[in-house]
């Protein structure tokens, strides 16, 4: 997140940030973590505290964004992607996740201010293996856009499992992305990671007791040691819905975020109790201060059990909210949680269960199937 090239130019920006600043910190070495100053003027700064208890400023956005939306394109009838990043901004959507490098949405996204995630295609995945098509990939879909375009991160590989043929190639992949980012200086910038399903993780209950599975572990661990090593998230596509519906036996209204009070584990939700369950495999592997971010949560209108339009509502409402409260989660307490919702359109050419093709928060025509706000 934090480029070292730019620590004279911070160092120059700290007056401005004493004079303006609500709160800042006078005893900067004693500050074990980024601290966020909260400017009295329109651009606030959010001032980190390294190690060497130098200041770097950085400029956020007034209202604290927490919240993106995913844009799949498995459908008819699709609005063109001019349509949809215009949809985003009227909608205050400050996120986006891509699966692939869409040209034409990119040029749309051109000084849309959008931050975005975006995945290589799964059939690309091996290539970039070789380090000098990943140059050439970085070359042609990253660096063009990279003044007019706000990459946050890349995702090569979405809910690899550790059997399919592409998983011996994720590591050398990012690594590959990673040397190209840098070597355009761009890695204050962009950061490269993977987005992995929940089934990784076994013992997910309580969550504490939350850890890779034994076939997963050996394929995660490297991974998780470049995250650490580059200063970039792990991504997880987290699913309560997919949970619920495949254990009645889960409550409703504590799949909902609608359940009064915790449980005998300290849980009101469901989401909450997913995600710390990722935490608590990471800390199994040494990687207690990597961030998680969901690249991926949602609920669908129909086609499955608990499907309903009324239900997915609730959901999305009750994640935004909770996402964005700042209250984190009882393991990461403090904070929002950087979430993605699944999915902008219903793509109705989407195999698998029905329930794949009704995930959408608007209509092809636009029309929001739900009244949602976003920040």
């Amino acid at each position: 997140m934090f480029d070292e090239n730019q620590k004279q130019d911070n160092r120059s920006n700290t007056e401005f940030c004493t004079q303006n600043c609500i709160s800042f910190p006078s005893k900067l070495g004693q500050m074990p973590s980024p601290v966020l100053a909260v400017a009295r003027i329109p651009i606030p700064f959010c001032v980190y505290i390294s190690q060497h208890n130098y200041l770097n400023i950085y400029k956020f956005d007034v209202v604290a964004q927490s919240i993106g939306v995913c844009y799949g394109v498995i459908g008819g009838n699709l609005p063109s992607r001019q349509e949809v990043v215009d949809l985003y901004k009227t909608n205050g959507i400050g996120r986006m996740r891509i699966y692939y490098p869409d040209e034409e949405a990119l040029q749309a996204l051109k000084g849309s201010n959008i931050e975005l995630i975006m995945d290589v295609a799964k059939e690309t995945l091996q290539s970039l293996a070789d380090s000098n098509v990943a140059k050439d990939w970085v070359n042609k879909y990253v660096i063009p856009y990279s003044q007019d375009v706000k990459f946050k991160y890349i995702a090569v590989g979405n809910e690899i499992h550790p059997n399919d043929n592409e998983a011996q190639y994720i590591l050398s992949a990012m690594t590959n992305v990673q040397n190209a980012i840098s070597s355009a200086n761009l890695q204050g910038q962009i950061k490269v990671s993977t987005a992995i399903k929940f089934d990784l993780i076994m013992n997910s209950y309580p969550p504490n007791d939350g850890a890779f599975t034994d076939e997963a572990k050996s394929y995660i661990t490297p991974i998780i040691n470049f995250l650490v090593s580059n200063g970039a998230p792990l991504l997880a596509n987290v699913y309560p819905y997919f949970a619920y519906a495949g254990d009645q036996s889960i409550p409703l209204a504590y799949a909902l975020f609608t359940q009064q009070g915790n449980n005998d584990v300290g849980y009101q939700n469901l989401f909450d109790a997913m995600l710390d369950a990722v935490y608590a495999a990471l800390e199994k592997l040494g990687a207690s201060n990597l961030q998680v971010v969901v690249s991926e949560s949602g609920w669908p209108s129909e086609g499955g059990n608990g499907a309903t339009t009324d239900n997915a509502a609730t959901y999305y409402g009750n994640l935004i909210s909770h996402a964005s409260s700042g209250s984190g989660t009882p393991k990461r307490p403090g904070g929002p949680i950087e979430t993605y919702l699944f999915a902008m359109f219903d793509e109705n050419q989407k195999t698998g269960e029905d329930s794949e093709r009704h995930f959408g928060l608007f209509t092809p025509d636009k029309s929001p199937k739900y009244q949602l706000t976003f920040n």
